[in-house]
């Protein structure tokens, strides 16, 4: 359990492309819905909308779990795309996944077309990805990383 700790606290990782591409689209996907929930951008309810229809689900107080969600999905979106904080952003995106799927789609079976768990199973799974591999060589994390490691040896 120590290790697995170790691991997730770490910023530094050796994936290369494959980690900025899965990145670079699910950081968008997240920003995207995040900022429907927030500003109301791409013909979402922003936050009081998405907040009366948290609370009408069970999610209370809706405000504020329509701010958490969007939070969540926008600065973890966001810090996914620049790389920085890799893995806690990937877990926390990763556990807002979760309480879509449980909460809102897992009634609806498996399939995006009939509101089914689908694709917040995927983002899940991208999430879990970028949690156990890190950023990446081309990240802010990686940068950060280098920096350290160059004080350290001078």
């Amino acid at each position: 359990m120590n290790k697995l700790l170790t691991t997730f606290s770490q910023t530094n990782s050796d994936s290369g492309f494959a980690a900025l591409s899965l990145r670079a689209v699910i950081s968008l996907i997240f920003m995207v819905h995040g900022s429907q929930k927030l500003f109301s951008w791409f013909g979402g309810y922003g936050l009081d909308g998405t907040g009366q229809w948290m609370e009408s689900i069970g999610l209370a107080p809706g405000y504020f779990m329509a701010l958490m969600a969007g939070s969540a999905e926008f600065f973890g979106g966001l810090f996914l795309l620049i790389g920085l904080l890799t893995r806690g952003s990937a877990l926390v995106l990763a556990i807002t996944m979760l309480v879509a799927i449980f909460t809102v789609h897992i009634s609806n079976g498996f399939f995006m077309s009939d509101n089914g768990f689908e694709y917040a199973f995927a983002l899940f799974g991208a999430s879990i990805a970028l949690m156990f591999s890190g950023a990446g060589k081309y990240s802010v994390d990686a940068m950060l990383m280098n920096k350290l490691n160059d004080k350290n040896i001078s």
